[in-house]
C-alpha cells in the first residue's frame, strides 16, 4: 500500500491452497485481465456491514443480486445526477463494492430526468408504498407456495385423467427457475423506494449545510429521529410477551431459554399470544439475513425466549422498557425550531419545512426494507434452499443435505436437469459422482477463506465520493478513506457521530450473533456492525462503536432511537480495542477513547 492508494486486487496476496476459488463463484463478479484497467484503478471497499464473511456460493449469488438490484435503481431508473451504481466483486470470497460516480459534463442534463421520475414517487408516496407493501408479501407468498419436493416413484391419477400433460419433473424445474426469478424481484422491490429515501435525506442534509454550514451532521440526523417504523415490531413483541409472561404467572419458565416449558392454562394462553405474532414477525434471523447459517427467530425459539427473559429481569426490577420517543420527539422539535430561526427569509424557511416533510414522510421505509426484504423475505428464501438441498440429498445426486450451497444457481440447473432426464427414463444419475469432489475441494477452499482476513480497502481512492448509499449507509467518505490510509486526524479512534451523548464503561467485542449473548449489562458493545435483531440488547448497553456505518446505517438509527450514544464507521475500532476495555464514547464529536 503507498501513502495515497491501497494494495492492488491483483496483486494481494490470498491464503495458501486456495487455487481455483474463483470456480466458487460468477465469473461477472470476479477480478480478471480482461477489465484490469478498469479494476485497478477504481477504489473498491470491503463490505463487512453485509457480507463480513467468506462467501459459499449462493451466499454470493444473493450478493450479486442485491447489489445489481441497487444499482439499476440509481442508474436506469430514478437517474440520480451524480451517481450511477456501486459495482461488486468477489476476492478470496469477499465482497467488495466500488461507487460509481457520473461523468461531471452529464450531470445537468440528468437532473431533469430524476425531478421528473423521482419526483412522481415523492409525490404519490404513501398510495406507492401501500402497493409496495402488497407487491413484496406476494412474492414471499409466491416463494412459500414453491414445490421442491422430490420426484413421485408414479404421477398421481388426476394428472393423467386431468389432461394436464406436464409432470412433476417439469414442475420442479419449472419452480426452481421461478425461484431465481421471484429472488431477483423482491430485490428489485427492495431499492423500488431505498434509493430515493436516501437521496430525499441527502436533498435535506446538502441544504442544511449549504444554508448552516457550522451544522454538526448528528445535528441534521437528530431532525428526523422519533419514528415509528416496522423494523423495531419484532422487539416491540417481545416485550409485550414478557409482560404477559409476568401477568399470567410464568415468568420463571423463560429462565433457561433452551428449556422453557408452557404447561397449563396460562402457557396456552402465552403460547396463543406469540401464535398471534409469529408471523410475521418472528421471520427475524439473528444476523443481517444475508447468510445461509443465519438463524430464524421462530425457528429457533431460545434466541427471542433468551431476550424474553432479559426483559422480563428488567421489568421485574423496575425499569422501563420502552423506547424514550418522547424524549427523542422533544429534542428532535426542539433543533428543529431552533435551525429554522436562524433562516433569514420565507424562501429559505419554505424550502426548510418542505425538505424536512419529505425526509420524515420516506425515512421509515430507510428501516422497512430490512424487515420485509432482509429477514421475511430472506428468512423464506433460505427456507427454500434448504428444502431442495434436501431432497436432492434423498434421491443421492448430492451426498449431503447442504451440499447445495457449494454448487453455483447457474450449475444447479445441471444437476436438476440429470435428476429429471434420468428419473423420466428411470435410470442412474451422474451428478454424484461428478459433484462430490468438487463439493469436498470447495468445502476446504472456503474453509481456508474463512480463516483470511480481508483487508479494509484495495485500489485508488476517488477525490470525491457522490454515491449516497457509500456515504449515508456505509459511512464511505473522503475523510474516513484518508483515515484508512493513515493520513487522517492522530485524534486516536474516531468516526461518524452517530447518537448522542458520552458513555464510559467496559468494552465487550462481538462478532457474531453468536457472541450477542455474551453482552452484559452496562458494557459497550464494539463490533464490525450490528444486526436489526440485535435491538434487544440496546436497553443493556451503555454505547455503541462499529468498524463500518455511516449516519443511516442500522447501528446509527437504533441508536438514536433507543437514546444510546453510538460511533459508527471507525474502520478499525475491532482491531483496537479488547474486551475488557474501559473506554469512553463520544457519540457527539464522533471519538472514542481507551481509558485503560
Amino acid at each position: 500500500m503507498t501513502a495515497n492508494r491501497f494494495e492492488s486486487p491483483f496483486e494481494l496476496n490470498g491464503p495458501e491452497g486456495v487455487d481455483g476459488w474463483e470456480d466458487l463463484y460468477s465469473p461477472s463478479s470476479s477480478f480478471g485481465e480482461a477489465r484490469r484497467n478498469y479494476e485497478d484503478n477504481r477504489f473498491w471497499f470491503w463490505d463487512s456491514m453485509h457480507w463480513g464473511h467468506a462467501l459459499t456460493p449462493w451466499d454470493a449469488y444473493f450478493f450479486e443480486v442485491a447489489l445489481a438490484s441497487l444499482s439499476q435503481m440509481n442508474s436506469r431508473h430514478y437517474r440520480i445526477p451524480p451517481a450511477d451504481g456501486v459495482d461488486f466483486r468477489i476476492l478470496y470470497g469477499y465482497a467488495y463494492l466500488s461507487p460509481v460516480g457520473v461523468d461531471p459534463s452529464k450531470i445537468e442534463d440528468r437532473v431533469p430526468q430524476f425531478m421528473e421520475r423521482a419526483g412522481f414517487y415523492f409525490g404519490n408516496w404513501n398510495d406507492l408504498y401501500d402497493r409496495w407493501l402488497d407487491k413484496v408479501k406476494d412474492t414471499i407468498a409466491r416463494i412459500e407456495a414453491l414445490d421442491f419436493s422430490p420426484l413421485p416413484e408414479m404421477e398421481d391419477l388426476e394428472v393423467v385423467t386431468g389432461g394436464v400433460g406436464l409432470g412433476s419433473g417439469f414442475e420442479l424445474l419449472k419452480s426452481y427457475h421461478q425461484f431465481k426469478d421471484l429472488v431477483l424481484e423482491a430485490w428489485n422491490y427492495h431499492f423500488e423506494f431505498l434509493n430515493l429515501g436516501y437521496a430525499a435525506y441527502l436533498d435535506f442534509f446538502g441544504f442544511c449545510k449549504e444554508v448552516f454550514p457550522s451544522i454538526p451532521d448528528l445535528g441534521i440526523a437528530k431532525m428526523v429521529a422519533g419514528v415509528d417504523v416496522d423494523l423495531f415490531r419484532p422487539n416491540e413483541e417481545l416485550k409485550t410477551l414478557a409482560r404477559k409472561a409476568i401477568d399470567l404467572g410464568i415468568a420463571r419458565a423463560f429462565d433457561d431459554p433452551e428449556h422453557v416449558s408452557l404447561d397449563g392454562a396460562a402457557g396456552a394462553q402465552w403460547q396463543a399470544a406469540w401464535d398471534a405474532v409469529e408471523n410475521p414477525w418472528f421471520n427475524f434471523t439473528s444476523g443481517n439475513g444475508f447468510y445461509h447459517f443465519d438463524k430464524i427467530w421462530k425457528q429457533e425459539r431460545s434466541i427471542p425466549y433468551g431476550f424474553i427473559r432479559d426483559y422480563i429481569a428488567k421489568i421485574e426490577g423496575g425499569e422501563d422498557i420502552t423506547r424514550p420517543i418522547e424524549a427523542i420527539t422533544a429534542e428532535r422539535d426542539r433543533i428543529v425550531a431552533e435551525y429554522r430561526d436562524l433562516l433569514s427569509n420565507d424562501e429559505q424557511r419554505e424550502a426548510f419545512d418542505s425538505k424536512l416533510g419529505l425526509a420524515r414522510v420516506v425515512f421509515p421505509y430507510v428501516e422497512n426494507h430490512n424487515f420485509y426484504i432482509e429477514h421475511w423475505t430472506m428468512s423464506v428464501v433460505w427456507q427454500k434452499v434448504r428444502e431442495l438441498g434436501t431432497t436432492l440429498a434423498k434421491d443421492g445426486l448430492l451426498a449431503e443435505d447442504d451440499d447445495l450451497l457449494f454448487v453455483r444457481p447457474d450449475e444447479v440447473d445441471q444437476i436438476l436437469w440429470d435428476y429429471y432426464a434420468n428419473w423420466a427414463v428411470n435410470a442412474p444419475t451422474v451428478s454424484a459422482a461428478k459433484w462430490g469432489p468438487i463439493v469436498e475441494r470447495r468445502r476446504a477452499i472456503h474453509a481456508k477463506l474463512s480463516d483470511w482476513k480481508a483487508p479494509k480497502a484495495l485500489g485508488e481512492p476517488p477525490e470525491v465520493i457522490t454515491e449516497p448509499f457509500t456515504i449515508m449507509l456505509w459511512g464511505i467518505t473522503s475523510e474516513s478513506v484518508a483515515s484508512w490510509l493513515g493520513t487522517g486526524s492522530d485524534d486516536g479512534i474516531t468516526g461518524m457521530a452517530a447518537s448522542p451523548g458520552i458513555a464510559e464503561g467496559t468494552a465487550r467485542l462481538v462478532f457474531s450473533p453468536e457472541e450477542v449473548g455474551d453482552l452484559q449489562e452496562g458494557e459497550i458493545l464494539v463490533a464490525p456492525i450490528t444486526a436489526p435483531s440485535w435491538a434487544p440488547v440496546f436497553p443493556k448497553i451503555r454505547a455503541c462503536v462499529t468498524d463500518i456505518g455511516g449516519m443511516m446505517s442500522h447501528a446509527a438509527i437504533v441508536c438514536r432511537e433507543y437514546g444510546v450514544p453510538a460511533v459508527t464507521g471507525t474502520g478499525f475500532g475491532t482491531n483496537m480495542i479488547s474486551t475488557g476495555d474501559r473506554i469512553r464514547v463520544d457519540g457527539s464529536g464522533g471519538t472514542v477513547t481507551i481509558l485503560d
